[in-house]
C-alpha cells in the first residue's frame, strides 16, 4: 500500500505478472497479479490516517486481505540518518486520537507484526540493503512547523516522522490481520536534505522489491 495511486500502478506494472486493473473509484488505483507464483494486490491509500484506515478496513472486512505493508516515505529526525535510508517501523507513536478511540480513551500501543518485521529484516540482509528498525511518529499535520515535539521525539528515539503508520497498525490490530509499514527517508526534517523526483522513484523500487519479497514468503 503505497500513499500515491500512481506508485500503485508503477509497482503493479513493473513487478506483478499479469497485473490487472480491479479498482479506480476516487481514482485510487489498486491492482491485482502475482509475483514469483503468490497472489499480491497492490492499493493507494491516499494521505493521512483517515485515508489509509478506511481503506485498510476495507481491505480486510470486504476483501479478506490479511498482510498489509504500507511502503511510503518519511521524514528523518536523527542525525545518524540519510535520505534514501530504509525504515523498518516496529511501532508508531502519534498525535491522532484514533487509537485512543479504538481503546476506550487509552493508549493503544501500534506495533507491527513481529513475523513481518523479522522477515524484512531477513530479506533486507539477503540482499544487502541496509535497513533501521525503530519506531516512528504519525502526524495529523503535513506542514507542522518544527516545534519542541521533535526535539522530545528525537530524543526519546524516534526515528523519522510520516502520517499514516499508527492508523495502519491500529486497524490491524483491530481486525486481526498482519501489519507492516517500510519507509524510505526522502527528506531529513534537521537538515533540509530532501530527495528529487527522480531520485524518489529510484529509491523506492528497492523498498518495493522488499516489500513483494516479505509479502510473498511462504510464511505469509
Amino acid at each position: 500500500m503505497p500513499g500515491d495511486p500512481l506508485r500503485a500502478k508503477f509497482i503493479a506494472e513493473r513487478f506483478f505478472d499479469e497485473p490487472r486493473l480491479v479498482t479506480s473509484v476516487r481514482n485510487m488505483l489498486g491492482y491485482t497479479g502475482t509475483v514469483r507464483g503468490r497472489r499480491v494486490s497492490v492499493l493507494g491509500h491516499g494521505m493521512g490516517i483517515p485515508s489509509i484506515s478506511i481503506y485498510a478496513t476495507e481491505l480486510v472486512k470486504f476483501y479478506n486481505a490479511r498482510t498489509l505493508i504500507r511502503v511510503g516515505s518519511c521524514g528523518a529526525l536523527r542525525a545518524d540518518l540519510r535520505v534514501r535510508d530504509v525504515i523498518v517501523a516496529h511501532a508508531a507513536g502519534t498525535d491522532s486520537n484514533v487509537n485512543r478511540a479504538r481503546c476506550l480513551g487509552f493508549d493503544l500501543p501500534a506495533v507491527a507484526d513481529f513475523s513481518l518485521v523479522r522477515a524484512a529484516v531477513d530479506r533486507a540482509a539477503a540482499s544487502d540493503i541496509p535497513v533501521r528498525v525503530g519506531t516512528v511518529w504519525s502526524s495529523d499535520l503535513f506542514y507542522a512547523p518544527p516545534s519542541a515535539l521533535f526535539d522530545r521525539l528525537e530524543s526519546l528515539g524516534v526515528l523519522a516522522v510520516e502520517m499514516e503508520v499508527a492508523g495502519l497498525y491500529g486497524v490491524a490490530a483491530e481486525y486481526g490481520a498482519r501489519a507492516l509499514a517500510l519507509l524510505t527517508v526522502s527528506d531529513h526534517l534537521r537538515t533540509e536534505e530532501s530527495l528529487s523526483s527522480a531520485e524518489r522513484e529510484t529509491s523506492f523500487e528497492a523498498m518495493a522489491k522488499l516489500a513483494l519479497s516479505v509479502a510473498t514468503i511462504d510464511e505469509a
